[in-house]
């Protein structure tokens, strides 16, 4: 049987695009477990229940490698368990095809090669960051991150609220947790309080 993972870094990126390659690939709609977490963290709870279901022989479809996990060792780590179960594994858009229902010296290399990639990925993409950083604060401009709601979006969304409205299902709407809506609606309440109050002529 084909299975696949899916994963994206933040709740607010899209996953269509991984989805839509499993499904050309012939990976049914309900064997697909998809993750929003970081790579660096392999406690997902999809990728926990995938690992828990897949049986020998199955085989497990990526878009990427680096889906997997952005950490080198981790990811070799995975690919290696899935095989010592006879659990297969392909990916989809790597430039270095992967399918390890067809072993070889060539297969393993591109494992090698490919988590090698994504980790160097990783710490380049973690050095731009932090040149950034480094670059606004010598210019004196704010380094955090920038508000996930803006005031109008945090207003409507405490309105919907009031109005009866799940936080959780505007969370989900907005593109953000549940932790960053309630952030995000303590901005909006702090905002409201810190307003003027208006002087009678």
């Amino acid at each position: 049987m084909d299975l696949a993972y899916c994963r994206v870094s933040t709740t607010a990126q899209d996953l269509d695009r991984q989805i839509d390659a499993v499904r050309d690939a012939g990976v049914a709609k309900e064997h697909i477990y998809i993750d929003k977490r970081t790579g660096a963290n392999m406690d997902r709870e999809g990728l926990k229940a995938l690992l828990g279901f897949a049986p020998p022989g199955d085989r497990i479809n990526v878009l990427t490698l680096d889906r997997l996990g952005r950490n080198m060792r981790e990811t070799l780590n995975l690919v290696h368990d899935l095989t010592e179960r006879g659990v297969f594994l392909r990916t989809l858009g790597d430039k270095l095809a992967v399918d390890t229902s067809e072993p070889g010296p060539g297969t393993d290399m591109a494992i090698a090669l490919l988590a090698m990639f994504a980790q160097m990925e990783r710490i380049y993409m973690l050095e731009r960051a932090a040149g950034a950083r480094a670059s606004k604060e010598a210019r004196g401009l704010p380094t955090g991150r920038p508000a996930k709601l803006n005031a109008t979006t945090r207003a409507g969304a405490a309105q919907r609220i009031k109005d009866g409205a799940i936080p959780e299902q505007v969370a989900a709407e907005l593109g953000v947790s549940r932790s960053t809506l309630y952030r995000e609606l303590r901005k909006h309440r702090e905002g409201a309080t810190a307003e003027p109050v208006g002087q009678e002529g």
